[in-house]
C-alpha cells in the first residue's frame, strides 16, 4: 500500500512579482503572506477521486473520508476501486451518489473506456469538456483537476465559493458579480492559478 504521492504547485518569485505589478492590492497581500504552498496530486486518477470526495464538503471532512478510503482499499487505483461495490465505497462516509460516481469512473478507466492520460494533450477548455461528460463531474471539479493535479497556470474558478470569498475579502466587496470576477480573472491572466492559491489562503484567514 503506497501513500498518495503529492508535490507543491510550482511557481516562483517572478510569478508573484508579475501578479503584484498587474494588481497592487493582491501584491500587498502576497508580500504580507509570503510564499503559499499548494499541495497537489500529480496522478490524474487519484486527483479525480479526491476531487469527487471533496465536492461540497469541508477540508476536514475530506481528510477523514480520504484516510478511510486509503485504509479500506489500499492504493487508489482504478483497478482497485472498480473491484469494490458502491456500497463498500459509500461505507467510508460518502453519499451514495458520490460512491456510485467513483465506482463507475473507476470501472471506465480500468477498462480503458476513459483515458485520463489523454487530458495532458488538451487545452484547459477541452479538459473541462472531456471531464464533465463523466457522471458526477461538473465544471468546478474539472477546474480543480486543472489546478490540483495538472498544474495548469491560468485557472480561477467562479464555481469555487472560497475563491469568491477570497476576492471579496481582498478587495473589500460586499457582493461579487460575475462581471467583476471576470475582470479580476483577466487581470491575473496568464497566472490565474497562482492568484487562486493566494485567494484560497485569504478566504480562510
Amino acid at each position: 500500500m503506497g501513500p498518495v504521492i503529492t508535490k507543491f504547485f510550482e511557481y516562483g518569485q517572478d510569478d508573484i512579482d508579475y501578479l503584484g505589478s498587474v494588481d497592487p492590492v493582491l501584491g500587498v497581500a502576497m508580500a504580507r503572506m509570503g510564499k503559499v504552498e499548494r499541495v497537489i496530486i500529480p496522478d490524474l486518477f487519484t486527483a479525480l477521486i479526491y476531487a469527487i470526495v471533496g465536492q461540497l464538503i469541508s477540508v476536514k471532512a475530506v481528510r477523514t473520508i480520504w484516510t478511510r478510503i486509503q485504509d479500506r482499499f489500499g492504493e487508489i487505483t482504478p483497478q482497485q476501486l472498480a473491484l469494490h461495490t458502491a456500497d463498500e465505497i459509500q461505507s467510508c462516509g460518502l453519499t451514495m451518489k458520490k460512491a456510485v460516481c467513483i465506482h463507475d469512473i473507476s470501472d471506465l478507466v480500468a477498462h480503458g473506456d476513459f483515458k485520463l492520460e489523454e487530458l495532458h494533450l488538451l487545452s484547459d477548455k477541452e479538459v473541462i469538456q472531456r471531464l464533465i461528460k463523466l457522471k458526477g463531474i461538473g465544471k468546478w471539479t474539472a477546474e480543480m483537476m486543472l489546478i490540483n493535479s495538472m498544474e495548469r497556470p491560468d485557472v480561477v474558478s467562479w464555481g469555487d465559493i472560497a475563491i469568491r470569498r477570497g476576492m471579496m475579502k481582498l478587495y473589500g466587496l460586499d457582493t461579487l458579480t460575475k462581471d467583476q470576477f471576470e475582470q479580476y480573472r483577466l487581470k491575473y491572466s496568464p497566472l490565474g492559478s497562482v492568484a487562486s492559491i493566494y485567494l484560497w489562503e485569504i478566504s480562510f484567514q
